[in-house]
């Protein structure tokens, strides 16, 4: 089976909500279903909707996932290791973020056949089932109700001006950071004068909101923290 999952938080935090779309080989969407997290991140949203797909698919299928969040791909295949020789623990001797998520998806993937496969949000002619789980996810954040196929809706969400961002090349990058800045000990803590999109995960973050550099530029402060190589 291939599928696609993907998580929504309209203001990081803010009304949140995960959205997965499950395929047929060819890849011919077949179901899908998304579900309001009420205030919540975008990574919780993003680990969530992983989480959500493990339950909803048969464990005895080969799975390729596709996502466009690096930060809940490398938490559960890449950082888990670290964290757990660690005693949950980040690098900068941190509680690791999200722990109970973390150690959800681990256990609905032990025994598992499953390939993930790393795709770039909003860019078009891009993946077509994370178009629609994108799109999902943003209804549901929005409307706070859950929705898909099992609740009755025949029709699969398509992308629009109102559930995508806008493209990475229209978002200012140079200027995305300004503001007042604190120190902690990781390096400086600001709040955006603009939008844009976290160059780790690839969540987007909005004016206001705390952001801080992390190792390829500017980016959530919970980014900075899950990676061990921050």
């Amino acid at each position: 089976m291939i599928a696609a999952c993907d998580g929504a938080a309209k203001i990081n935090p803010g009304p949140a909500a995960w959205a997965w779309v499950l395929a047929d080989p060819a890849g011919t969407p077949q179901r899908w279903e998304a579900g309001p997290l009420g205030h919540n991140t975008n990574n919780v949203a993003e680990l969530s909707a992983l989480a959500e797909l493990l339950e909803a698919t048969d464990p005895a299928v080969p799975l390729e996932i596709r996502m466009d969040s690096q930060y809940a791909m490398n938490a559960v295949t890449k950082w888990i290791a670290g964290w757990k020789r660690n005693g949950w623990l980040t690098a900068s001797k941190k509680p690791v973020a999200n722990k109970d998520l973390v150690v959800r998806i681990d256990a609905l993937l032990d025994g598992r056949d499953v390939k993930f496969v790393h795709v770039l949000a909003h860019q078009v002619d891009g993946d077509p089932l994370n178009a629609i789980a994108d799109a999902a996810a943003s209804i549901a954040a929005t409307e706070q109700k859950p929705a898909g196929t099992a609740h009755g809706s025949a029709a699969f969400p398509e992308p629009s001006a109102e559930t995508e961002d806008k493209p990475r090349a229209a978002r200012p990058r140079k200027k995305a950071a300004a503001g007042r800045a604190q120190r902690t000990g990781g390096g400086p803590v600001i709040k955006a004068k603009f939008p844009g999109r976290c160059e780790h995960c690839q969540s987007r973050y909005d004016v206001g909101e705390k952001i801080t550099k992390i190792t390829r530029g500017w980016g959530h402060e919970a980014c900075r923290e899950a990676s061990p190589a921050s």
